[in-house]
């Protein structure tokens, strides 16, 4: 039985729309080409923030993000940034009993500002909250701390299979591969995904017939 169910956030919560446009507009390239970038490391398996580097060759990206917030131009969400299923789903599971986290390898700041956007969710963290990132097994652990769950009471829901898909397996815990964003498009048939999702959803309404199932 399902009691816990956690989500990550990018591509599964929030559209990187706004995120990658504004980068392309900082760092003064033609979204389209920020947005081909992002999607060549992916299918590479590389980090997203290679795309940054490939558009700007040397860029310090810390440095970069510092000098964005500096200038008024940082981080932002609304709630034009979720999904349209996400308000529906999490408040269908809450009613359902489950206990909702949401969880991902976001900024501190981005945890403050989802945290403002008054989701129906028991608790909001990212791993800049944390100190520890995806797919480190310790940000896991973490997980399984404010599941308040056994791990195969928890579900995790993700886009990556490298970042959330296989390392919530190793941890124990559920999982269910989403089919939304570059990512979960692009392996959602890959054998080894497949084999380790124990479901596979194209959209999170479908989070409450698992748990009642």
């Amino acid at each position: 039985m399902i009691e816990t169910v956690v989500l990550d956030v990018g591509e599964t919560i929030t559209r990187d729309d706004r995120y990658w446009g504004a980068w392309a507009d900082w760092l003064g390239v033609p979204r389209h080409t920020l947005s081909a970038l992002v999607g060549a490391v992916v299918a590479q398996g590389r980090d997203n923030a290679d795309a940054l580097r490939l558009a700007r060759p040397g860029v310090d990206v810390e440095a970069e993000y510092r000098a964005r917030e500096a200038a008024g131009r940082g981080e932002a969400l609304d709630e034009t940034d979720l999904y349209d299923d996400v308000r529906l789903a999490l408040a269908e599971l809450r009613r359902l009993g489950v206990r909702v986290v949401i969880a991902g390898n976001q900024t501190s700041r981005a945890g403050e500002l989802l945290r403002g956007l008054g989701l129906p969710a028991d608790l909001i963290v990212t791993s800049g909250d944390w100190g520890v990132a995806k797919p480190q097994p310790e940000f896991f652990e973490r997980v399984l701390e404010v599941a308040q769950a056994r791990p195969g009471s928890t579900l995790y829901v993700g886009d990556h299979p490298a970042n959330d898909i296989f390392p919530a397996k190793a941890a124990g815990l559920r999982t269910a591969h989403l089919r939304r964003g570059p990512w979960g498009h692009l392996w959602a048939d890959e054998p080894t995904v497949v084999a380790a999702a124990d479901w596979r959803i194209d959209s999170l309404r479908q989070l409450a017939s698992i748990v009642v199932g």
